[in-house]
This record gives structure tokens, C-alpha cells and sequence, in this order.
């Protein structure tokens, strides 16, 4: 009869495991990375002109291509995630006694607007920001030039996110509720 509390020790390791993921999963747990873009937005077409980062877009087609969203040409899309105006700024933020800059901010700068096919608009155009504050120091100009460039990239990936949470809310019945109300705003009033 010794066999029998090996084999229950041997399946302990596999029944655990097996039970966390059941509760992780049934908790609304997802991993980092991936996307929570609803499937209604399936195919999508992501419109990022060249004049904008190209990490930037690419940021963004991963982060949708991670999630599962199909990714079509804009002639085959039933959706076009639009993207354009992105701007980078920075500014002193602080001033020593010299008068030179003792803190920069960074601010990236994107907008976004979600059409469908027939152009109707599902988001309208909308500004969204990231931005960061970081110290600068003189005496170390080569670390402060790597760090700032590192806060250039993080900033993008971060505003790449926000885009991505800005589709979130897109399940088919808001579809559905913006198609209607956009049809009602398009039919001509009668005169009596």
C-alpha cells in the first residue's frame, strides 16, 4: 500500500498548479503586454503616417497584435485606429542659482481617433499625454543624455498603452449604440 502516497505525492505539484490557474484566471488576472481591446474592433486597421515615431506605431500594432486583434490594410479594415500629431517636448523645470536647468520634463503628445469603414467616427479625435520629470546634472552629461533618451522610449511605449486603453471600452454594444445614434443624427427632419 506504500504506492498509493507516492502517486498522491506525485500528482500534489500538477493539482496545484492546476488550481492557482484556475483562480488567477477566474479573478480577471492578465499578464502584462497583453491587450484588453475587445474583439469587435476585429479587423483593424492602425494608420500611423510616417512622420510619426516609427517605434511609436510599431509600439502600438504590437500591443494590438499581442491582444489578438486581427491586422488588416485600411481597404479590408472594418476599423481605423488613426493616429497623428505626435509631438515631443521638453522643458526646464527647475533653475539652479546659476540659471541653469536643474530638472527637465518630458512630454510626448498623440492623436487618436477610431473610424469605421464608412468613416464614421467611434472615438473622436483625442489628445493624449505622457510625460516625465527627471533631474539633470552637468557634471554627468553622458549618463543624464542616456537616461533622458531611455525616458524618450518609455514615454512613447507608455503613450502606446494609452492608446491601447482607449479601445477598451469598444464592446460590440457600444458599436452598435454609436452606429445607431450616429444613423438618427443623419436622417433628414420632415417638414410639415
Amino acid at each position: 500500500m506504500r504506492w498509493v502516497p507516492l502517486r498522491l505525492k506525485n500528482l500534489r505539484l500538477p493539482l496545484v498548479s492546476a488550481l492557482a490557474a484556475a483562480v488567477i484566471s477566474g479573478c480577471g488576472f492578465q499578464l502584462r503586454g497583453t491587450s484588453p481591446v475587445p474583439a469587435a474592433l476585429q479587423p483593424l486597421a492602425v494608420d500611423c503616417p510616417n512622420a510619426l515615431p516609427a517605434r511609436f506605431c510599431e509600439s502600438v500594432r504590437e500591443q494590438l497584435s499581442l491582444g489578438g486583434i486581427d491586422l488588416q490594410p485600411k481597404d479590408s479594415a472594418n476599423y481605423v485606429l488613426t493616429l497623428r500629431d505626435y509631438s515631443q517636448d521638453r522643458r526646464a523645470s527647475a533653475i539652479t542659482a546659476q540659471a541653469s536647468a536643474a530638472e527637465y520634463i518630458l512630454r510626448h503628445s498623440v492623436s487618436i481617433e477610431l473610424l469605421t469603414a464608412d468613416k464614421i467616427p467611434l472615438i473622436a479625435a483625442t489628445d493624449l499625454t505622457a510625460s516625465e520629470t527627471y533631474r539633470y546634472d552637468e557634471t554627468n552629461v553622458l549618463a543624464k543624455q542616456r537616461e533622458e533618451e531611455e525616458l524618450q522610449q518609455q514615454l512613447g511605449d507608455r503613450l502606446a498603452q494609452q492608446v491601447i486603453f482607449r479601445l477598451v471600452p469598444m464592446t460590440q454594444e457600444r458599436i452598435d449604440a454609436a452606429l445607431e445614434a450616429h444613423s438618427a443624427t443623419q436622417k433628414p427632419t420632415e417638414s410639415p
